[in-house]
């Protein structure tokens, strides 16, 4: 182990590379991965409430009306004709807004 540490000249060199490696790794780790996970938490959490009746935007931009959800797929009803009515994964789901209760 001290060979891969130290450099030939043994002035510890190894050791500065060793630390910089580290250093890059922990970096990755908070500007990439940590950000990408909380995000698919984010996103997670937001199709699992849900609901028929909620209005949603897609990620394409078209604004729509939940009528029927499955395990992966739910149904969107677009604009002001009631036979508009397209079958869509959840992940293509941007975003969710809650129908008021009356």
């Amino acid at each position: 182990m001290g060979i891969l540490l130290t450099a030939p000249g043994g002035d510890g060199s190894g050791m500065v590379l060793l630390v910089y490696v580290v250093i890059i790794c922990v970096f990755v780790y908070f500007m990439m991965i940590r950000p990408q996970k909380k995000e698919q938490k984010r996103v997670g959490a937001m199709l699992s409430t849900l609901e028929i009746g909620d209005s949603i935007l897609t990620t394409s931009g078209f604004y729509g009306i939940v009528i029927d959800i499955t395990d992966d797929t739910v149904i969107v009803e677009f604009g002001n004709n009631k036979n508009c009515r397209i079958p869509m994964q959840k992940t293509a789901i941007a975003q969710v807004e809650k129908a008021f209760e009356k």
